[in-house]
């Protein structure tokens, strides 16, 4: 008889703490609902969600069911939101102009040298309270940025933000910002990890590669660097989804098919 009562105990102790867990993960917080308990997220999605939601429409793009990808292109100063469905191809959803950005073409090698950095990277961090309204960490340096960069510190804290003001950032105005910040969160909320995003000195067709190889002649180094950015340029070009990054031990990239 005691054995009996020491086993139905168990048998609804082990009930609760199924019941307790289940309840458990049922209201735990996504990561949109914890960025949404920020005001300027709150905001941004009053203003800006019908908007974005529209223009994903138009592409035929599930806004609950997608993948982001941004370009940015320093020399035409402007950022695009690519996203696509699945396995689909990708498609363009909108180009925002910069307000700010700091520097000149070339990429970034050490830190204080005002460069907006040029690679391959991924958007890493999501700042609700940015002093720049709201903004997105990238993952510089990355793995060849560490390699290339001379002076031993390449620094960090490079963000695609609002306002208009840039010290090696992507400044693209508050309310520019909404958009693209709705748009990650969107991304990450349905399960998307990695968000890429490369930038480049300029858009990198053939004519536009030439004339910069030829006014930077003089600069060889940089040249190579630019020749391998249009092979990861050429690949999105052609196939219309970025490839997957690999960097040697050289720090030059190399482009893998998905």
């Amino acid at each position: 008889m005691k054995l009996k009562k020491i086993l139905v105990s168990k048998f609804w102790f082990f009930i609760l703490l199924i019941i307790s867990l289940t309840s458990s993960r049922s209201i735990k917080t996504s990561f949109k609902e914890s960025q949404l308990k920020n005001k300027r997220v709150q905001d941004a999605y009053n203003e800006k969600f019908e908007l974005l939601k529209n223009l994903y429409e138009t592409g035929g793009i599930d806004l609950r069911n997608h993948k982001i990808f941004f370009r940015a292109f320093k020399e035409e100063k402007q950022l695009e939101l690519w996203a696509c469905v699945k396995k689909d191809s990708f498609k363009l959803i909108k180009t925002f102009d910069f307000c700010r950005a700091s520097g000149c073409i070339g990429p970034k090698r050490k830190c204080g040298d005002r460069q907006v950095p040029e690679g391959f990277y991924q958007i890493n961090r999501f700042n609700p309270t940015s002093n720049y309204f709201l903004s997105l960490g990238l993952n510089y340096p990355n793995a060849s940025d560490l390699i290339k960069s001379k002076a031993g510190n390449p620094g960090g804290d490079i963000f695609i933000h609002g306002s208009c003001v840039s010290i090696g950032c992507i400044s693209i105005t508050d309310d520019k910002i909404k958009e693209v910040y709705i748009a990650a969160v969107e991304a990450r909320d349905g399960g998307q990890k990695n968000i890429p995003i490369h930038i480049f000195p300029s858009r990198l067709g053939p004519s536009q590669f030439n004339k910069l190889s030829e006014i930077y002649a003089d600069d060889p180094e940089t040249v190579a660097f630019w020749k391998n950015l249009k092979e990861g340029y050429d690949y999105f070009e052609k196939r219309r989804t970025p490839p997957i990054i690999g960097i040697d031990g050289k720090g030059r990239y190399m482009f893998l098919p998905i």
